[in-house]
């Protein structure tokens, strides 16, 4: 019965897919690489090419360079929004739907819309256009991906507030890498291409820093490639067999080691194209009664996170946290387990007790490997 109604499942998941639009997203190391410009120059070769393209919001930033490609192509008028006082511009999802361009241009995929629209993110809206068959291009800059966040932090010392969850990326049909060098990117900037006169200075002291650049740069680049990687996977055949991934993040309820654990095991799942889940075992010295509300809070907004990231969550009651593990991971047929590194509370947990050993004999019999995320 199980096995029928999964094969049912496939099929609807599959009907569903045909139906649903084609989703293009350009990405890019930072804002001024040009993804705005090259959706616009595709969106005048596909009207060229008798198909029926509209923009359904772009944002230009004044740079003359990329207004000038609106000139002739079809502009859906955005919605006004009243808000605080102030009359507000954002996309107009049910007009898009409504008029059913063959493609839509639409940018600031990370954009927050304002309080009291129906979806409370941009990426939000393009799926819902995308699934009334509506094809969409759109584009974002490597910052704003979820599970890279941290990396950003410490690349930047900036935290981005918008975000995409990376399922938004792996939806993708594809993904397409708008690449500068740093020397070029920092002429731009100081060209008056990419901001106005008085924000130059305060960029050169920020985002466009060589090095950042470079390592921003870095992490476009390996998005991408791991993009193809999963479009490789699934839509090139493969006459030898391999392993299929799938990985376990363990977590505690501290909330810094959680979020960390989460993320990077994310972009493990994102560059093996592979499942993944988070397992919680709380203690008998973590039940309501007993953990703080912080921390409930803290492992509340962890398990929004993994969620929103494509993780599985699990949580299950038990005093013996390696045995835990080790029984999810046989019965959710996990090959990789990712943990905290050592001086954090999860791994004390699993090195103090007698059956770490235990815990590594059955992990190898089982040829699950372990991975500890600094």
């Amino acid at each position: 019965m199980k096995e029928r109604e999964e094969n049912v499942q496939y099929f609807l998941d599959l009907i569903k897919k045909s139906r649903r639009g084609k989703f293009k997203i350009y990405i890019g190391m930072s804002a001024g690489v040009g993804k705005t410009f090259r959706m616009l120059q595709e969106a005048h070769a596909l009207q060229r090419n008798g198909i029926d393209v509209k923009i359904g919001y772009v944002e230009t930033h004044n740079r003359a360079e990329t207004q000038a490609l609106i000139d002739g192509l079809a502009v859906i008028p955005r919605r006004s929004i009243f808000y605080k006082g102030k009359e507000l511009e954002e996309l107009d999802v049910q007009a898009i739907i409504a008029l059913r361009p063959e493609v839509v241009i639409i940018d600031e995929l990370a954009h927050s819309n304002i309080q009291g629209s129906k979806n409370e993110k941009r990426w939000q809206d393009v799926l819902e256009i995308l699934d009334t068959g509506i094809n969409v291009i759109s584009a974002v800059n490597i910052q704003h991906i979820e599970s890279l966040n941290e990396e950003v932090k410490a690349i930047t010392g900036i935290e981005v507030a918008e975000r995409i969850p990376d399922k938004v990326l792996a939806l993708a049909d594809e993904v397409v890498n708008i690449d500068l060098t740093a020397d070029e990117l920092i002429l731009r900037l100081k060209e008056g291409k990419i901001y106005e006169a008085e924000k130059i200075q305060m960029a050169l002291n920020n985002f466009f820093k060589p090095d950042h650049i470079l390592q921003l740069r870095q992490l476009a680049l390996r998005e991408v490639a791991s993009q193809v990687e999963r479009k490789v996977d699934i839509e090139v055949p493969k006459n030898i067999v391999h392993r299929q991934e799938k990985f376990l993040a363990c977590i505690s309820s501290n909330e810094k080691t959680a979020k960390r654990v989460i993320r990077k095991t994310a972009r493990l799942a994102s560059y093996y194209n592979a499942k993944w889940l988070v397992l919680y075992v709380q203690a008998p010295n973590e039940n309501t009664t007993n953990i703080s509300s912080d921390k409930q809070r803290y492992l509340i907004n962890n398990f929004k996170l993994a969620t929103e990231l494509g993780a599985e969550v699990i949580q299950v009651q038990e005093k013996n946290i390696p045995a835990a593990i080790i029984n999810q991971a046989h019965k959710h047929h996990v090959t990789t387990i990712c943990i905290g590194k050592p001086h954090l509370s999860l791994l004390k947990i699993i090195l103090a007790t007698s059956i770490f050993n235990e815990l590594l004999n059955n992990l190898a019999a089982a040829e699950i490997d372990i991975i500890i995320l600094n």
